[in-house]
């Protein structure tokens, strides 16, 4: 075949802010995802105006559900959310196999003031000590996966390490960054909100290789001595490659994903998928809140009322929902919603 009959490769068309992009090393059998995000997650922050270390920690964590949540193969969601003792007491992220995410983090505004002026606002400080849980749900039929881990080390990507050692046994390494922007322009200074990740995960056709990688998942008595084999070389190699990552990689517009991609496995050959866009989108709506009203008892519903109306506010998107208890006692008893999180809204 001569050489003006082979068809050059088609380019890759970078998929911009707020896409997942799947992709494959072959020659170290690494798969993953690497995502930058902008608009989504600027509106998401700045909604509720939250401290900057708070809008910090909630971003990493957007980031960590999506890369987390985007593998998933069927119609569901992918709840991530933190119950710890530190200022920030509460972290929920709600995100949806259509590339729908909600978020928002519940946290006290003094303790986090002392924090930031003390200069100790670290994620680790800020979280302090409970657990994460990672929550998988295809729907009202079928029956919920969940795994909780700890909540010990300094950030998301160290508790993300552990939920994959003790949980999923699979070689995984993440990268997280989370950055304020600030632009001069004709308008003045502008600020946004951007946010990047990388997750790497080894993924070899024979399970030996992949087990011998992590230590065992499950409870170790205290005590017990663990002998672990080598690591695999190719995974050796694929995670000394991600961890050359910088923070502003992740979060510089000038630096797509499927360059940075490049930069780190161009020597192994990597292959990019088709990329899925990632949109800020509630799914609270009337009926849904609705339907969570009308399992309260008429003491609860009493209690709600106030100058004759149930105000009820999501805690998500700030989206405010007036009914009459008239309405909600005439209303047939409903079975409870399979497919919210824990902390929806309040009542005002």
């Amino acid at each position: 075949m001569s050489e003006s009959a082979v068809p050059p490769a088609a380019p890759v068309v970078p998929a911009g802010d707020d896409a997942v992009r799947p992709f494959e090393v072959a020659a170290l059998d690494v798969r993953g995802r690497a995502i930058q995000m902008g608009p989504a997650l600027d509106a998401i922050l700045n909604r509720h105006a939250y401290p900057a270390p708070v809008s910090k920690l909630l971003g990493e964590a957007i980031v960590l559900a999506i890369l987390l949540g985007s593998s998933l193969k069927f119609d569901g969601k992918f709840i991530l959310q933190s119950e710890t003792d530190g200022p920030v007491d509460m972290l929920v992220v709600d995100y949806r196999t259509n590339g729908d995410v909600r978020a928002y983090a519940r946290f006290d505004a003094e303790k986090v003031a002392a924090a930031e002026s003390m200069g100790t606002a670290t994620p680790g400080a800020l979280l302090g000590r409970g657990v994460l849980a990672m929550t998988v749900d295809q729907g009202a039929h079928t029956s919920r996966y969940q795994g909780v881990v700890p909540l010990e080390g300094e950030s998301l990507e160290e508790v993300a390490h552990t939920y994959f050692r003790q949980s999923e046994q699979i070689p995984t390494r993440i990268r997280l960054a989370v950055a304020e922007m600030h632009q001069r322009g004709d308008a003045g200074m502008t600020h946004a909100w951007r946010a990047g990740g990388v997750l790497v995960q080894f993924l070899p056709s024979a399970p030996e290789r992949m087990r011998r990688q992590d230590l065992p998942g499950g409870d170790v008595p205290e005590g017990t001595v663990v002998e672990t084999e080598a690591e695999d070389d190719a995974w050796t190699e694929a995670q000394a490659l991600a961890g050359t990552v910088a923070d502003d990689e992740l979060t510089d517009p000038a630096v797509p994903v499927e360059r940075l991609l490049y930069r780190l496995f161009h020597e192994r050959g990597v292959r990019v998928f088709t990329a899925q866009p990632i949109h800020d989108n509630c799914s609270c709506s009337r009926d849904r809140i609705r339907g969570m009203l009308r399992r309260f008892s008429a003491e609860e519903i009493a209690e709600s009322t106030e100058n004759g109306r149930i105000s009820v506010t999501c805690e998500f998107c700030g989206e405010k929902y007036e009914f009459d208890p008239a309405e909600l006692a005439a209303d047939a008893p409903e079975p409870p919603a399979a497919d919210e999180p824990g902390a929806f809204g309040e009542s005002e």
